[in-house]
């Protein structure tokens, strides 16, 4: 099953996926770790190639049996679509989740006080976040993790997909 997770910088998206990852035994696959490895052996990203890379790195793994986890903002369209379509190339389902901080406040407050965890890696700016492109989407999970422990939101989503699934 490949698990794509979409939603804004500072929702909460990547403790979510982590733990989930962690907890079902899922490959995780986090955008934001391949654009930095690829800008850290000098490939310039100015368009989707980290997607490009996560996309089959994702249909090898589904392809031998295992449960993919991507992470991303996941912004457009044509990226969604894209990873619908990696799952029905490797004849598995797709499940997309959204994840969403309701709270304006507690979103702006993590933003800005997040620190990377990934060497090199900028983290976007409040503004950032704001100005940023995101198309409305229809996920089959929305969680909102405004008032929520990550734990929280991670058994939230478990019995949300046993549910879908």
């Amino acid at each position: 099953m490949l698990i794509v997770f979409g939603g804004l910088p500072g929702a909460g998206k990547t403790a979510i996926a982590t733990e989930l990852a962690r907890g079902i035994g899922a490959v995780h696959l986090r955008i934001d770790s391949i654009e930095q490895a690829l800008r850290d052996s000098r490939v310039e990203i100015s368009g989707p190639e980290g997607y490009v890379v996560a996309y089959a790195v994702a249909e090898d793994n589904l392809r031998v049996g295992r449960r993919v986890i991507a992470d991303s903002v996941n912004p457009v369209e044509v990226t969604r679509a894209a990873w619908r379509d990696v799952a029905r190339r490797a004849g598995t389902r797709c499940i997309e989740i959204e994840i969403v901080c309701s709270d304006r406040a507690e979103h702006r407050r993590r933003v800005e006080s997040r620190k990377a965890d990934i060497a090199g890696h900028r983290l976007p700016t409040w503004q950032e976040v704001c100005d940023r492109v995101y198309e409305p989407w229809r996920p089959d999970v929305v969680i909102d993790t405004a008032g929520q422990r990550v734990e929280a939101s991670v058994a939230e989503l478990r019995e949300r997909l046993a549910a879908v699934v």
